[in-house]
């Protein structure tokens, strides 16, 4: 009746099975956060597979039921709504079970670089920039995660030309991933004597965190300098070199960071956004190749992609790839419902990614 791979789910609910019986027969170490892991992993796709079962089981006995009750209205009629409630039932869940047999992004429970730039607009798009970071620093806070400056320009009224973090927590790039693409804002700069509204942007830019094993990057490639960190208007802010550029010759990819008074805590940090960004560089190029499946996904992460506009004097929030408009904007940039626009992406997301599957 639902179509699922019947024996992938039994497959899977004995899997969960055994973990849970290794586990509490005493797993330790390494062994006992692996399974631990898995457990947790296979745990909602498990439950639904079993609420999904139960509601099988259920409309077998109500067909039973309604075959039984032909001589007697009532009894029919009530037996009738109950077939009808566990069809939709099963519908729903069978649907549940199909996305969650999807293949996961390997990198979705990974951390984050966030790189947030100003675009057009000058001063104002700086100030914007600022108003960006801090929304993802709040969100950051919201869900239980660390975030890390990694380098930092500060606009000349505040704000930033560009500030590039690491968001550490579990998960992060699932949530975050569709936040790249060009913010677009509409509003009266401070600057602004007339009441005149100003359109200005910046550009958003989420990367997952890369480990050593994901990118191979050999030594003789790098050409690593070393310079006095420089604050604004360019004067020096310490007396060492302590500030690093990396520039990665193969693919000409430039990394600087400056905001530790540490080179070696410099170089650390420039290697693992030089990490990020050539990640970042492969993923784009295999993802390149199924550009015609990514038309019907929210948007492409393409970084010059218009995805939301945010209007302060009406107040809202429009996300143009859903066509999803919030009217309340504060709340957005206060990072406490940023939420009612990323579940929205993530389940027109999913939604794509089944019709593909089905299609398939």
């Amino acid at each position: 009746m639902t179509l699922l791979p019947t024996a992938k789910l039994d497959q899977l609910v004995a899997r969960h099975a055994e973990i849970e019986a290794a586990l509490s027969a005493g797993a330790e170490g390494e062994e006992y956060v692996r399974l631990g892991r898995e457990f947790s992993d296979l745990s909602p796709v498990v439950e639904q597979v079993r609420a999904l079962r139960g509601a099988e089981h259920d409309l077998e006995g109500a067909h039973e039921l309604l075959a039984e009750s032909a001589a007697d209205p009532e009894m029919r009629a009530l037996a009738e709504a109950e077939v009808e409630r566990l069809e939709d039932r099963i519908g729903e869940l069978a649907t549940a079970v199909r996305l969650a047999l999807l293949p996961k992004d390997a990198m979705d429970e990974r951390g984050v670089i966030l790189e947030v730039r100003a675009g057009t607009g000058g001063d104002e798009a700086a100030l914007f920039a600022g108003d960006l970071y801090r929304m993802y620093t709040r969100y950051a806070a919201e869900k239980g995660w660390s975030v890390e400056v990694l380098a930092e320009s500060e606009g000349t009224m505040g704000g930033f030309k560009e500030i590039v973090a690491a968001v550490h927590g579990r998960g992060a790039y699932a949530r975050l991933k569709f936040e790249s693409g060009v913010h677009r804002v509409q509003r009266v700069p401070a600057t602004e004597a007339g009441g005149r509204i100003h359109t200005s942007a910046a550009t958003v830019a989420v990367l997952p965190e890369a480990e050593e094993v994901d990118v191979d990057i050999n030594e003789a490639d790098l050409r690593i300098d070393v310079y006095r960190a420089q604050g604004a208007g360019g004067q020096h802010v310490n007396k060492t070199e302590s500030a690093v550029r990396i520039t990665h010759l193969p693919t000409n990819t430039v990394v600087a960071v400056q905001d530790e008074r540490s080179q070696h805590r410099n170089k650390a940090r420039a290697m693992a956004l030089l990490r990020a960004r050539l990640l970042d560089d492969e993923r784009q190029k295999k993802e390149a190749g199924r550009a015609a499946e990514r038309k019907g996904q929210v948007g492409s992460g393409d970084r010059s992609e218009r995805i939301r506009t945010y209007n302060f004097p009406q107040g809202r929030v429009s996300d143009h790839r859903i066509n999803l408009t919030l009217y309340k904007l504060e709340e957005v940039m206060a990072g406490t419902a940023l939420d009612e626009i990323i579940d929205p992406l993530l389940t027109e997301h999913q939604a794509a990614l089944l019709a593909a599957a089905e299609e398939a």
